[in-house]
């Protein structure tokens, strides 16, 4: 299990180490809650591409190693010619996890998933705004309109059907609305 204070260190240190992160998932759904609302099994990021290698060795240094890599991964080219993966999951041996997506800005500061079976998403910058709070942390996640897109298309667990329902609740975003106008 993440705790609070587990996702507040692991976020603290990529972004003092210059590794932009935003939080997504249950975590980034809390953050924006500015509540803890369940146990969270695992830290659900975005980082960008040129991250990926940066990330992985900060979080080594804490005991962290690869546990997997998701099915939609992508092997994508860094800025300084590393083959990273894309889609990971990385586990320290206290059972934390760490489930990392990469990204790549266009031209308009949108971000472009670098995973493979993208279906076409973009992060605009109004998605990638999402400000939170973990305890008395800051942190950078995801907004509240894009969480709900993220989390749609399958099936979810009743304890991320009833986040969801607190996340438009806060935010008044009607059942069913995926997307606000920005």
């Amino acid at each position: 299990m993440v705790r609070g204070e587990d996702a507040v260190h692991i976020y603290q240190s990529l972004s003092a180490n210059g590794i932009t992160t935003w939080l997504t998932g249950g975590w980034g759904i809390d953050a924006l809650l500015g509540t803890e609302t369940r146990p969270h099994k695992d830290l659900d990021i975005l980082i960008l591409v040129d991250d990926v290698t940066s990330m992985r060795q900060l979080l080594a240094r804490a005991g962290y190693t690869l546990k997997e890599l998701w099915s939609e991964n992508a092997w994508a080219i860094d800025s300084r010619g590393a083959e990273v993966p894309t889609a990971l999951v990385l586990r320290d041996l206290d059972g934390r996890e760490v489930d990392a997506h990469a990204l790549r800005f266009d031209s308009s500061g949108n971000g472009i998933p670098a995973w493979a079976n993208d279906e076409g998403w973009v992060f605009t910058r109004a998605d990638l705004s999402g400000e939170g709070t973990i305890g008395d942390t800051a942190v950078r996640c995801l907004s509240p309109a894009m969480q709900l897109r993220c989390h749609s298309g399958y099936s979810l667990p009743e304890s991320q059907v009833h986040d969801l329902s607190r996340l438009r609740e806060k935010f008044r975003i009607q059942p069913g609305v995926q997307r606000q106008s920005t």
